[in-house]
């Protein structure tokens, strides 16, 4: 990687230095403390998991993390828990079946429902070893996919969370990307004798997700991003996913902020004011960003992630 010149973004900077300073060096840099590791889950799923702790004091809350479809948490993600954990927050999350450094055929998702067994045994095993967390607020945090991820987690534990940060989740797939009739029915047909095949004709979302062209050079410099085409067991099983997910908005019941761009055609604005809408949630609050697209907290310039930044943190502080 190309050393950064002073006028480049400064997640560019952070990503330099990120590439050619030893780990513990770079969390130092950061102001934090952090730890990786390896979880096997109950199912025996061997999955690569990241800390990133205030380095004195006890935290405020825990936000436990969700990665998006095709990312993982090592790459341009983290640049999140690192704001989060810079500001008093102990941040936790695990690269997802199929994705990043954990096990499973890369951009491969054949079941939703163990994913989030996956991240709920996480999130408890994270808890029984740091046991001086037990008492702080507990939040969860999603993007995209994740987004659904952690409403699906909220819907199997309606107690088990103080809230929850939802950036551009994917309660529903956009029609702008969803596959018109009848290619939908004809995928699920494929699906059931060659789930595995990455065949679905979707074109990169990173391109449709990152605005700053320099970020998307840095995006897809991402050794751990799925670039293949969507496969077909994935397809199905996240229309599967998102269809319920749909269905239940009106069961939410617990704080949440959706932050969504309203130029984002990967996951549909609209759902999310559909969310908003519907919840029976008390404490619940939208913030749609006008012009931003899908990647609100990379692929944007830098002043925009700074504002979406604010508005998390203030959100958080507010309920801590």
């Amino acid at each position: 990687m190309a050393a950064p010149q002073e006028n480049q973004p400064l997640q560019t900077q952070q990503l330099y230095y990120w590439g050619t300073t030893p780990e513990s060096d770079y969390y130092t840099a950061q102001g934090i403390k952090s730890t990786k590791s390896f979880y096997t889950s109950p199912r025996g799923l061997t999955l690569f998991t990241r800390a990133w702790l205030p380095t004195a004091g006890t935290p405020r809350g825990i936000i436990f993390m969700v990665h998006g479809y095709g990312n993982d948490i090592s790459w341009t993600f983290q640049a999140t828990p690192i704001f989060l954990a810079q500001n008093g927050y102990a941040c936790f999350a695990l690269d997802l079946e199929g994705h990043g450094q954990s096990e499973g055929l890369k951009g491969y998702v054949p079941n939703l429902d163990l994913v989030i067994e996956d991240c709920l045994s996480f999130f408890n095993f994270t808890l029984t070893q740091n046991p001086q967390f037990k008492n702080l607020p507990k939040f969860l945090y999603g993007e995209s996919m994740g987004g659904a991820i952690s409403v699906l987690i909220h819907l199997k534990t309606p107690e088990g969370f103080n809230g929850a940060i939802l950036i551009a989740p994917m309660c529903k797939i956009s029609e702008k990307v969803r596959p018109s009739w009848p290619i939908p029915q004809v995928l699920t047909a494929l699906s059931r004798f060659a789930p595995t095949l990455p065949i679905v004709p979707t074109a990169d979302l990173m391109h449709k997700s990152v605005k700053v062209p320099g970020k998307k050079i840095i995006a897809a410099m991402n050794p751990y991003r799925y670039t293949g085409k969507p496969r077909l067991g994935t397809v199905v099983e996240l229309l599967r996913a998102t269809d319920y997910v749909s269905s239940k908005l009106s069961d939410v019941d617990f704080p949440f902020v959706v932050l969504h761009g309203s130029a984002d055609v990967v996951t549909d604005p609209e759902v999310s004011r559909e969310l908003y809408r519907m919840a029976k949630s008390k404490d619940k609050s939208i913030k749609i960003y006008d012009g931003m697209m899908h990647s609100l907290l990379f692929g944007e310039t830098d002043e925009n992630v700074e504002l979406v930044r604010t508005d998390i943190l203030k959100w958080l502080n507010d309920r801590c």
